[in-house]
């Protein structure tokens, strides 16, 4: 061919074009081989991922940190142990930070929610709520988070909560409202009031009557436990898809 004899002009000392022919199959089908053992490799690794743990963030304040508990005694670990107790196999990340609000969840969001995460749980408001802070700043960091969610494919379980009641009829209203109005834009799974039957009980939280201890989170996790089945429903719809 006119480029092999351009070429041999230029370097007289290559092999005769049978040898070459006979080298070039035999990298040909070395490489052959090689691309082939890699995308037998990259497909086992890709039927692991689809059947390993289910993996899910959730994206708190203290509630979900677990101020005061010992780190399995926290909502995401007693959340994780009554999963796998139902025969569902997840790995559930904490990334409560204590004090944190709607606005500092948003802030955050990337790196408290890793690539590769397939689910989130929500569990923001209640400082905010404690500070006052205007309704619909906080609707917009939660908006903006499920946005956020959305696009990244990820299924959402978002836990809704109340304002205290001294905060006056028009704060509580807005503030209640933003929960349920966001599950429904967003479709998420949505489970009304994360403290249900735990708020202020005494058996069920610290003596800051705010914070559940270890009663408290099995409560919780006994009242959230058929939605959290639920989100894990949507992630292997999703994977079967």
């Amino acid at each position: 061919m006119p480029c092999m004899k351009w070429l041999r002009s230029l370097r007289p000392d290559l092999p005769p074009r049978s040898y070459r022919s006979r080298r070039a199959l035999v990298h040909r089908l070395t490489f052959a081989a090689l691309v082939t053992s890699a995308w037998v490799l990259l497909s086992v690794t890709l039927v692991d991922a689809a059947d390993g743990p289910i993996r899910i963030v959730a994206l708190g304040d203290s509630l979900s940190a677990g101020l005061g508990l010992p780190v399995n005694e926290t909502f995401p670990a007693k959340l994780e142990q009554a999963l796998k107790a139902k025969g569902f196999e997840v790995a559930i990340a904490n990334a409560g930070v204590s004090g944190d609000t709607a606005s500092g969840g948003l802030a955050r969001l990337d790196w408290s929610v890793p690539e590769g995460t397939e689910a989130v749980i929500p569990e923001l408001g209640a400082n905010d709520a404690l500070r006052g802070i205007d309704p619909n700043i906080i609707r917009a960091a939660l908006d903006d988070i499920l946005q956020r969610l959305k696009t990244r494919g990820t299924a959402v379980m978002l836990c809704g909560m109340l304002a205290p009641r001294n905060l006056g009829p028009d704060y509580v209203r807005s503030f209640d409202a933003i929960f349920p109005e966001l599950a429904a834009k967003y479709d998420a799974v949505f489970y009304s009031f994360f403290l249900e039957g735990v708020a202020v009980d005494e058996k069920f939280t610290l003596n800051d009557r705010m914070h559940p201890n270890a009663a408290g989170i099995a409560a919780i996790v006994a009242g959230i436990l058929p939605k959290a089945e639920e989100l894990v429903a949507r992630v292997r719809a999703k994977r079967s898809s």
